[in-house]
């Protein structure tokens, strides 16, 4: 496989999956307007106090936005077992785990990254300290495709399974932790004045280097087994 090929490939497969997306748009929208309710919740339920709220502020975020990002795992290959297309990119002349990359990618920048994009106004509404949104937008930037890449496999482990969201959700909670514990737990270490914030982003940077290269190839797997 040449370079230009796999590079066009990509294209191609990009391309396909935003207009998908596009077409279905409503359904795209959901994790941002279910964070955005979440987070407008908890000010409602425990009263506009701005040190209790900020003092919740990183773990509301990073929950709300780990719970928005199951939401959508149900549907990442769902489509293509639908109508086939799930078959057509095993046969395809490139790797498929290639081609599930590229699906992880748009994926995530049509789920995850609204949500970075928006998180400094939701952590302004939860009154979080100016000074600790670098650190919340770096952990969110780490953590976000970091949470997709872990969900593309728990998602092709599950892609024969008809209705399997809440297994989805059971499978893929004990991996999203981690990164869950690791991406709140630099914000609330830097409002504490800890150093250990930076170590946290570290292994949160870490781990998305090792699922780049680990994860689509351990989804491929996964779905050929299913689909054989």
């Amino acid at each position: 496989m040449s370079a230009v090929s796999a590079w066009s490939t990509a294209r191609a497969q990009a391309r396909r999956d935003l207009q998908l997306v596009w077409r279905r748009r409503g359904d795209a929208a959901q994790p941002l307007l279910f964070t955005v309710m979440v987070v407008a919740l908890f000010p409602m339920a425990l009263g506009a106090e701005p040190n209790q709220l900020a003092r919740i502020a990183p773990a509301v975020l990073w929950v709300a936005v780990l719970l928005a990002g199951l939401l959508t795992l149900d549907s990442l290959y769902r489509s293509d077992v639908e109508d086939g297309s799930l078959e057509q990119m095993l046969l395809a002349p490139v790797p498929l785990a290639w081609l599930l990359l590229v699906r992880v990618l748009v994926h995530w920048a049509t789920t995850a990254l609204p949500l970075v994009l928006v998180s400094p106004l939701l952590a302004e509404f939860l009154y979080l300290p100016r000074e600790l949104l670098p650190v919340l937008l770096v952990s969110l930037a780490l953590g976000t495709p970091l949470l997709s890449l872990l969900g593309a496999v728990v998602a092709a482990l599950t892609v024969g399974i008809r209705r399997s969201g809440m297994l989805l959700a059971l499978l893929a909670l004990p991996l999203f932790l981690p990164v869950l514990v690791f991406g709140a737990g630099s914000v609330m270490a830097a409002a504490q004045g800890l150093s250990s914030w930076a170590g946290a982003l570290l292994l949160l940077g870490a781990g998305l280097a090792l699922a780049l290269v680990l994860a689509p190839l351990a989804a491929a797997a996964a779905i050929r087994i299913a689909l054989s």
